[in-house]
């Protein structure tokens, strides 16, 4: 049975067509937003799509097998819905985008092509380009546990346990120089140990990227201020100014769980598991077989 509805399907039967496309994209914050490469805006499912970002779209394959499949849409960022600054806070990552084919004269006649997850988006010279990904790369994400020395948890989520409000692991500061590309000052954190921060996440309260969540790979105390290097892949750097509040990091060490955060009881790795040096070894007449553990 076809998943097209009559009226669409014996519209396509004809020698001329009046078809376009549109797009509905429901952001993580549930957003809902609407495009078509149609010139006017048409109403499809509910949603006004609107023709101003002057969306388009590559070829689109469904392929057999646990593949993920591809498209790319792309246009101008001319309508209000679409600002670069949101685009690179991540306020688009992962959103869902349903693709509809519209017969634009009657958009009551419209039919789902496909529903895709936005994996990676960039913009440049003020047009921007989304890859949408198959609902089958879910398959390839992680599930279940992990075996390895390291904690597999996320510091502070249910697995993890450890309250990231208490004072003790929460920082606030200004932004009071960009240094570089990937490192910022803030002020207010000389109550820390330098490296407290590491692997942590730095949040803007306010400014335009309010909201925004920055992944820390060191921190350092500089001459006038505590310095950040910012994870390049996230949003752009809060500029000057920007009030943040900082949470500690974890290095997803067995001493540091102990040490720092005294979550050791309830820390998700394996500290004594065998290395791979254990298992391609062999048994020689002068070590100990009395059942101890491997590694203490």
């Amino acid at each position: 049975m076809s998943a097209f509805p009559p009226g669409l399907l014996a519209h396509l039967q004809r020698e001329v067509t009046t078809v376009c496309q549109c797009w509905r994209l429901v952001r993580s914050d549930a957003t809902v937003l609407g495009f078509t490469d149609h010139d006017r805006a048409l109403v499809v499912d509910g949603t006004s799509c609107m023709p101003g970002s002057g969306f388009s779209a590559s070829e689109a394959r469904e392929s057999l097998g646990l593949a993920v499949d591809t498209v790319d849409i792309e246009g101008a960022l001319a309508s209000a819905d679409l600002d670069a600054e949101e685009i690179a806070a991540g306020r688009f990552d992962g959103a869902t985008v349903e693709t509809f084919l519209v017969n634009w004269r009657a958009p009551d006649q419209h039919a789902l092509l496909r529903r895709a997850v936005i994996g990676k988006i960039t913009v440049e010279d003020g047009r921007f380009r989304a890859e949408l990904e198959s609902q089958k790369r879910h398959l390839d994400q992680p599930r279940g546990r992990w075996f390895r020395r390291g904690c597999d948890a996320e510091l502070g989520d249910a697995r993890c346990g450890v309250a990231l409000d208490q004072p003790a692991f929460t920082g606030a500061g200004t932004v009071c120089a960009v240094v570089t590309a990937d490192m910022v000052e803030v002020d207010g954190l000389e109550a820390f140990e330098p490296g407290w921060f590491s692997n942590g996440i730095l949040i803007c309260l306010d400014g335009p990227l309010a909201g925004a969540r920055h992944r820390i790979l060191a921190h350092r105390r500089g001459s006038a201020a505590d310095e950040l290097v910012i994870w390049r892949d996230t949003a752009p750097l809060p500029p000057p100014g920007t009030a943040v509040t900082l949470r500690a990091g974890c290095d997803k060490h067995f001493s540091t769980c102990k040490a720092k955060f005294g979550n050791h009881l309830n820390f998700r790795g394996f500290p004594h598991l065998p290395g791979n040096d254990v298992a391609y070894g062999y048994a020689t007449p002068d070590e100990s077989f009395d059942g101890s553990p491997l590694v203490p």
